[in-house]
């Protein structure tokens, strides 16, 4: 029962359920749905697909996630960004709204939740960690500003196009003089109202007597209020018929369920596309997931989110929608709302689906400004320039890495952006480990603590080369660490003993075994002894499976000022043997 609670997390919080927490998920998604309904639609339009799919992409990925997910508060659903990247992977092998566009989507969405799924059950969660937070930071803030300025033909009423920053800011200058001045000033006046409703909606309520936290739940109806207003200015004004782009009919009911077309042309491209949008969907929804289940001393599984996710999204593909993950700004929402599981999301979707069946008609004279303007709103929270300055101040090599990602994104696409985001943490990961920090550590006196010569007042030993490597012992650090070796002994010539001392290193894998022995031969030939210290139990394991430790030339010690005390001839301390276990910790 335990191992089919682990895939299904809804046979145990469902166990569970109570009228309390129904009424806690419910409030919850009555807020949600509110919010939802104009950020789906408008995830549609950036997606360049017709904006009942971003309703469809809202309804069965939802109830999936909720069976299968592992976040009580995680709001699924369509997201800026994951939008932005379908738009520019649908739009490399379709035309923007074509059959072939929304074919390309639905696909799009199948391979994706196929292999998230797939690395879910591979428990291939950890993988997430390979993308550094500033990189990811550096490549959300570059998209904000791609999908801020493609949405700003929406607002003037023209058309324009481009996958990079460039390309939209040259197109947009080329149509500037064809902007309709109603579009303009109704998405202007819409983008001003959804900023002030932010900051200045919440504290206005408060002061007409409503309490803070009812009031801080109504200032999300914000993008509701300016559809419901705008609709009815276009309707009452016909600004249709004024040039002013319209969402026009919007089919009612709910989506047939049908897997998408398989023998996509393109399925190749398709493929790699939905591999970057499942790798940056999933690190998204594992950041906002860990951020909240934090906030209640809950914990979710990278690997279970990884089957949530793929579940969500293959019901996004079967059901009409587009590939889907986990929203920040939902996600907070549905927590501050009083979320409790993740039935709170299923009840979201029992509102996206009613509002699917009965209001599309009223979406007909919705205008494209106002969903563009909800989008810009909504991405300009993404943006963090501050992560630059935070880099360059940390350390040098974050730097290079975030600033790559960006100039990439901006410069190439969202989808070079990603590849380069992806190489540059593996790049700084491998620069990083490549060249450990090796310190030479003398004894502070009076004690057995053992630091760097360079930061404490320490005593040392001119026959004794006491040496630590914070970092474990790999193929990529090995002759790094033989060289800096070899470069201290020749600095001290009266050297007789080398004590390498292992406190940081969690493994040694076997191109780094291969150098120890190489050291170990040099050492010995040069009438030298190669000590180890501190080693760890789990590398201690590793190397008593070798024939290393018979012909090590000197010993493996349990601590450094035992190593030290014994080379010296202090005589209190003996050697613990290599064979029994004793001198790992």
């Amino acid at each position: 029962m335990d191992k089919l609670q682990r895939y299904l997390p809804i046979l145990a919080w469902g166990r569970e359920y109570n009228r309390t927490l129904l009424a806690s998920d419910l409030l919850a998604a009555v807020i949600v749905t509110i919010m939802l309904i104009p950020q789906s639609l408008a995830y549609a339009l950036l997606a360049g697909l017709p904006v009942e799919m971003g309703l469809y992409a809202s309804i069965l990925p939802l109830v999936a996630y909720g069976i299968f997910g592992s976040s009580r508060s995680l709001s699924v659903g369509p997201v800026a960004v994951v939008s932005l990247m379908t738009a520019t992977a649908a739009g490399q092998v379709a035309e923007a709204g074509s059959v072939g566009y929304i074919e390309a989507a639905l696909l799009m969405a199948l391979m994706s939740g196929a292999f998230l799924l797939l690395m879910g059950v591979l428990r291939m969660g950890f993988l997430a960690n390979f993308l550094s937070h500033p990189v990811i930071a550096g490549f959300i803030t570059a998209s904000g500003l791609i999908i801020a300025v493609s949405q700003l033909k929406h607002l003037f009423g023209v058309h324009a196009h481009g996958d990079n920053l460039l390309e939209l800011l040259l197109s947009l200058a080329g149509q500037v003089g064809a902007m309709n001045p109603i579009t303009f000033v109704l998405g202007v006046t819409v983008l001003v109202f959804l900023f002030w409703v932010r900051t200045g909606l919440q504290p206005l309520l408060v002061r007409l007597g409503l309490k803070e936290y009812p009031a801080t739940l109504l200032a999300k109806t914000g993008p509701v209020i300016g559809v419901v207003i705008t609709s009815v200015i276009a309707w009452a004004f016909g600004l249709g018929e004024r040039g002013v782009a319209l969402v026009g009919d919007v089919p009612s009911g709910l989506p047939e369920l049908a897997l998408p077309a398989l023998s996509h042309s393109d399925w190749k491209e398709l493929a790699i596309s939905a591999v970057f949008i499942s790798i940056i969907g999933f690190v998204e929804s594992v950041s906002v997931g860990h951020t909240l289940a934090a906030k209640k001393r809950q914990k979710i599984s990278p690997d279970q989110e990884l089957i949530g996710l793929g579940a969500a999204n293959i019901a996004a593909s079967v059901s009409g929608g587009y590939p889907v993950t986990g929203g920040f700004a939902r996600s907070v929402v549905n927590f501050d709302a009083g979320a409790e599981t993740p039935a709170a999301g299923m009840f979201t979707a029992v509102g996206i689906a009613v509002t699917a069946l009965l209001f599309t008609p009223y979406l007909a004279f919705l205008p494209q400004a106002t969903l563009a303007a909800t989008i810009i709103v909504a991405v300009l929270s993404l943006i963090d320039l501050s992560i630059l300055k935070r880099t360059w101040q940390y350390g040098k090599s974050e730097f290079v890495a975030v600033a790559t990602t960006m100039v990439a994104t901006l410069t190439l696409g969202v989808e070079t952006g990603v590849a380069c985001g992806v190489l540059a943490s593996l790049a700084l990961h491998l620069y990083k480990t490549s060249r450990p920090h090796m310190a030479v550590v003398g004894e502070v006196p009076g004690t057995e603590h053992f630091r760097n010569i360079d930061r404490h007042q320490v005593q040392t030993h001119d026959t004794i080369l006491s040496l630590r490597v914070d970092e474990s012992l790999y193929f990529a650090n090995a002759s790094y660490i033989e060289d800096r070796l070899y470069e201290l002994l020749a600095q001290r010539p009266a050297v007789r003993d080398v004590i390498l001392m292992c406190t940081a290193v969690n493994e040694i894998d076997l191109s780094a075994l291969e150098t120890l022995e190489s050291i170990n031969q040099r050492l010995e030939s040069s009438d030298m002894r190669f000590h180890l210290s501190e080693v760890k139990g789990p590398v201690m394991d590793t190397l008593k499976r070798t024939h290393f430790l018979d012909h090590l030339s000197g010993e493996v010690w349990l601590t450094q000022h035992q190593a030290v005390a014994s080379i010296l001839g202090a005589g209190e301390n003996t050697p613990a043997a290599a064979g029994n276990g004793a001198a790992s910790n």
